[in-house]
């Protein structure tokens, strides 16, 4: 049977933006498939036998990644309802752990790697956190991050599920360096999805969902921009994708 942490008091760390929202969102853009593969593989290498992910939602990346092969996994969040959905998800795969992580009081521990999509941005003391790699993770091991980019794309959706900040790579850069960390990849990924995000957030004011103008981008935007992405880096994107390294002295 998996070790799956029961339901504790709140962390110190506090769950920012409305978390139905939150849970709505991520239950809705499940049929965006390919962008979904399309993220999963960029971390897939760095994440060697046994990561810990942080902010787990529904546990749609980590069911991937397990699916890619990952041999055990850590999934974590702080919100009540989603962990207990974690919990339910895992039950019964001894290759999955689902704990209550606070970042801010870390357990020791030397995962190959600590990884995070879409979370980052939903913490004030994103530095802080992602020193909790020192604790968390062996020497040499990966720190993983996707975080949404530029500050002009700020919606009210971003203010709604709790984003304190967008990023640039010059941001995420300093904020590795500041932690401790090496930075070893930082690009910008999805580029169209910059202008589709700013036209439709921004501008209309809209909310990410399912329906057929995301089965159809997921459909014919998606694997084109992937594709040429692969052999050049955009200068912009709707995210930072960044990879960095615990100290080896750690």
């Amino acid at each position: 049977m998996p070790r799956s942490d029961s339901v504790q008091p709140a962390a110190t760390v506090e769950v920012l933006g409305d978390s139905e929202l939150q849970s709505s969102t991520l239950e809705s853009l499940t049929s965006a498939v390919n962008y979904h593969d399309w993220l999963t593989t960029l971390a897939l290498p760095y994440l060697g036998s046994h990561p810990i992910e942080l902010g787990s939602g529904l546990g749609d990346y980590a069911q991937s990644w397990l699916d890619a092969g990952v041999p055990r996994f850590t999934v974590t969040d702080l919100d009540d309802s989603r962990l207990r959905v974690l919990q339910r998800r895992f039950a019964g795969d001894e290759r999955v752990d689902v704990k209550r992580l606070d970042v801010f009081r870390p357990h020791s521990a030397r995962h190959t790697a600590f990884v995070a999509f879409n979370v980052l941005e939903h913490i004030q003391d994103h530095v802080g956190a992602l020193r909790a790699a020192h604790e968390l993770v062996a020497p040499g091991g990966a720190v993983v991050m996707f975080v949404p980019a530029f500050t002009f794309a700020m919606s009210d959706f971003d203010r709604a599920v709790g984003h304190v900040r967008r990023y640039r790579l010059a941001d995420m850069r300093t904020t590795y360096e500041a932690a401790g960390l090496t930075v070893e990849r930082l690009h910008y990924v999805n580029a169209p999805g910059l202008l589709a995000w700013f036209a439709g957030m921004r501008l209309m004011r809209m909310t990410p969902g399912d329906g057929p103008l995301v089965r159809v981008w997921d459909k014919v935007v998606m694997p084109t921009a992937r594709r040429l992405e692969r052999s050049v880096t955009p200068p912009f994107g709707q995210s930072v994708f960044a990879v960095g390294r615990v100290p080896l002295t750690n």
